[in-house]
């Protein structure tokens, strides 16, 4: 059986990746598994500086699922060329780096920077982010500001470039779509979807920043509709499922709805194996199904 597939250009040898945000910089979980057999690894988001993020609390568990608000963390583009990239290089999988700006110019800036950096496979946007010139509207939000960015960026930047898409817009076909035209050549789908916890006995948020990300199984059913939305309106853009895989059946959940390759995210905090058991469900759901190579299932939903 053959778990090999192309996405974007890079050749991977599992249709399973880890998320950003959820594997730190690959090397926090080398003892838990072997890197070689995942099809990629998506580090922390990168920006242009270092970032110390938000004050605590900045995770909480709820049902079926986790909100945090980090802050996009980070160690800047420098911190990880001398001290991350070096082990990255020598993981044997591919290293796709997700990275984000405050600003236009600070996008194409930290994208160019890494996009000359060996041993960086691709390239992942975080268009998740406030523009402060847009009146606080995120990036990813309005589809001719991302059409615009996308187009920037893709300028300077000459390794694969993914778009991880946010779940909080009305239409994410049409975000899906003004990536595509900006020049991206994949999506992720879906970045976290915006949340509140309250702690009701203190009658405060259980979040510092009040509000955060939601992520885990408790999102799954709208990051699929999403995937099989996005690529039913444009069948020929390369997606990466994302959000609340935990099995190898819900591997196939996503491929089936269009999907190509899938993250696994917040199950890497409760089982850093994850992804490698999830590797060997999705073998044997395919032994049980007599499939031969994984593509197969990529888009064949019966609808």
């Amino acid at each position: 059986m053959s778990l090999k597939v192309k996405f974007a250009g890079l050749e991977c040898v599992s249709p399973i990746w880890t998320a950003s945000g959820t594997f730190g910089y690959a090397k926090e979980f080398d003892s838990y598994l072997d890197l070689k057999t995942l099809g990629a690894v998506v580090t922390k988001g990168i920006s242009p500086k270092p970032r110390g993020g938000n004050p605590l609390p900045r995770i909480c568990e709820t049902a079926s699922g986790m909100i945090n608000s980090i802050g996009l963390e980070n160690v800047g583009v420098e911190g990880f060329r001398q001290k991350k990239l070096p082990f990255l290089r020598q993981s044997g999988t591919q290293v796709i780096v997700n990275f984000f700006g405050e600003t236009v110019d600070e996008y194409v800036a930290c994208g160019a920077a890494l996009d000359e950096m060996d041993g960086v496979s691709a390239l992942e946007m975080n268009v998740s982010c406030p523009n402060v010139k847009k009146g606080g509207v995120e990036f990813g939000t309005e589809p001719s500001v991302l059409r615009d960015l996308v187009k920037a960026c893709r300028a300077q930047i000459k390794k694969p470039l993914i778009v991880k898409l946010t779940p909080n817009t009305t239409d994410i076909v049409a975000i899906a779509r003004a990536a595509m035209e900006g020049g991206a050549d994949g999506l992720s789908i879906i970045n976290t979807i915006s949340a509140m916890a309250i702690d009701a006995r203190r009658r405060k948020p259980r979040i510092a920043t009040v509000f955060g990300g939601l992520s885990g199984p408790a999102i799954k059913p709208v990051a699929l509709r999403m995937c099989y939305q996005v690529h039913r309106a444009l069948p020929d853009a390369p997606i990466s499922g994302i959000g609340g895989i935990q099995t190898g059946e819900d591997v196939v959940e996503f491929l089936l709805a269009g999907a190509t390759t899938v993250q696994v995210g917040t199950q890497s905090f409760v089982e850093p194996s994850a992804a490698e058991r999830i590797t060997r469900e999705l073998v044997e759901f395919m032994r049980q199904e007599k499939i031969e190579d994984v593509r197969e299932l990529v888009g064949a939903l019966a609808v």
